[in-house]
């Protein structure tokens, strides 16, 4: 008889859950969702590849590539927190779907361009 009143009580009250399709998910300041890169401001260092926990990201200075496996990352943050140059952030949102024969990889080329120093004008003596 237990088992019954929960059943009728489910009827009666809205579902604990959200159905999900037809209602999005709400997303929070503090929600992980995935990692954002930016090749404008990327010099190549390669901290967050050699960082990362899961090796999901990949640097290649000599292609000037920055590539992330969506499937293996695990949206640590690691990668966010020792980036010198600010260029990875956490996006409140979570990446779109994608299928195994996709992989989820994703590919940048780093478009960085290192600022030359000015020259030192040596200053002649009168």
């Amino acid at each position: 008889m237990k088992m019954l009143k929960t059943i009728l009580r489910q009827f009666v009250h809205k579902p604990v859950t959200t159905t999900f399709p037809a209602e999005s998910a709400r997303y929070f300041d503090a929600t992980r969702g995935h990692v954002v890169f930016d090749p404008s401001r990327c010099a190549s260092c390669m901290i967050c590849m050699k960082r990362c926990p899961s090796q999901a990201i990949v640097v290649d200075r000599a292609a000037k590539t920055w590539t992330i496996d969506r499937f293996r990352c695990v949206i640590c943050s690691q990668c966010v927190e020792l980036c010198k140059f600010n260029v990875l952030s956490l996006a409140t949102g979570y990446s779109v779907c994608a299928t195994s024969s996709e992989r989820g990889t994703e590919t940048f080329l780093i478009t960085y361009v290192k600022q030359k120093n000015p020259k030192k004008e040596s200053q002649s003596e009168n």
